[in-house]
């Protein structure tokens, strides 16, 4: 039975060209059938690689036919060669869907500083094409076709009734490793058959970035690569309206929200996460603040490693962020075991909390810093001794 409820007007193929050495899937295209509006999110690393710029120059954009993807190969860092093999890839997609190469965008994940094997991407591009197909295999094909390090696929979708009429949502992504907010090394896509214009696109596109993808840290490393594309292709007929588009903001969310916190739980090496939330802020912005540097702490890291319920690091850490807080009226609970109150510490059973920390995959912390009316979270991964083994031996 379909669990993936895929909109209309879409095709996919997943193919290995042997980009990547293990010879798994490196080549992913998603077509569609009509052309569609588009809008992207991207890096904010001041070193871009060649796809990220071509999609930035072409979204947003009313005409876009197909997104392809390599996987195993950044074509980040790359020059001049590297713009050319990336336009060079959207010049064969369009040839075979009878487009123009502006219709194409492109995104790439991989290791940084090597030309793409063009011979064979080519072929792959053909391969994908021939491969096409509108089913749940075709949809998943494509999207095992980005992952690099991922220990699993990464997909959602839903399906959403607005003003009686169905529109449905669907969504791939891939990362692991230099995931940090404000996009790394993240690869999303999320399609739609509901009929947006370019300036909604753009704005549903930005807020569920920042209310999703952009919570999330692994190491701290910003990626040259990260993209985030929204499309939708209109073929349900329904149009998203102000009596509407909340609706269609919360079913973007339900589908990236799990794919957000998948990323920091595929975390290279990671074994749990925590979802440090904190409220009483001055304002939302300082509590993402305070939420981001808590989460980025090595040392709430390795505290989180080890199940250890300390305090001292996530206070501390706040105190750290930059925003004001208020330190007499901070608080922390933990797995809800409150460990602090009113700037002070209170009397737990350390082997207690411990044994509530190892007990979870996902661990909850909750942070008061005030009085305000600011609130926000952020989802880290743990740091282990896998993650600095993989990536002393792993090439990026």
């Amino acid at each position: 039975m379909s669990t993936i409820r895929l909109p209309k007007g879409y095709r996919f193929a997943g193919v290995a060209c042997g980009i990547k050495a293990s010879e798994k899937p490196d080549v992913s295209l998603v077509v569609c059938d009509v052309p569609a509006v588009a809008s992207g999110v991207y890096t904010q690393n001041q070193v871009v690689a060649a796809p990220v710029q071509i999609c930035r120059q072409r979204t947003p954009s009313e005409t876009i036919r197909a997104v392809v993807t390599n996987s195993g190969n950044a074509n980040a860092c790359t020059g001049q060669q590297g713009q050319t093999d990336a336009l060079a890839m959207c010049q064969h997609v369009a040839g075979l869907l009878d487009s123009k190469p502006e219709s194409v965008l492109v995104m790439s994940t991989g290791v940084i500083g090597h030309h793409l094997p063009m011979p064979k991407v080519t072929e792959g591009i053909q391969k994908a094409h021939d491969s096409l197909g509108d089913q749940e295999e075709d949809f998943l094909g494509a999207a095992d076709a980005i992952l690099t390090t991922d220990l699993s696929r990464k997909v959602a979708s839903a399906e959403v009734s607005l003003d009686g009429q169905t529109i449905r949502i669907a969504a791939m992504a891939k990362g692991a490793g230099m995931i940090n907010p404000n996009m790394a090394t993240m690869l999303a896509l999320i399609i739609t058959d509901a009929k947006l214009t370019t300036k909604q696109a753009s704005r549903f596109a930005k807020s569920v970035a920042d209310a999703t993808f952009n919570r999330v840290s692994v190491d701290g490393h910003t990626s040259t690569n990260d993209t985030q594309l929204l499309l939708a292709n209109g073929a349900s007929e329904v149009a998203i309206t102000e009596a509407n588009e909340q609706a269609f903001q919360e079913a973007l969310i339900s589908v990236t929200q799990p794919l957000a916190i998948a990323l920091a739980a595929d975390g290279e090496g990671a074994e749990r996460i925590m979802n440090v939330q904190v409220s009483g802020a001055q304002s939302d912005e300082d509590a993402e603040l305070i939420a981001r540097t808590v989460g980025a702490s090595p040392l709430v890291k390795t505290a989180l490693t080890g199940c250890d319920p300390n305090w001292g690091r996530i206070v501390s850490a706040a105190g750290y962020a930059g925003p004001k807080i208020d330190p007499d009226r901070t608080c922390l609970t933990i797995e809800g075991h409150q460990l602090y109150h009113n700037g002070a510490p209170t009397a737990f059973d350390e082997a207690t909390v411990s044994q509530a920390i190892k007990d979870q995959k996902q661990v909850d912390v909750q942070l008061i810093v005030g009085s305000g009316p600011g609130k926000s979270n952020h989802i880290t991964s743990d740091l282990t001794t896998s993650y600095v083994t993989f990536n002393s031996e792993y090439t990026t």
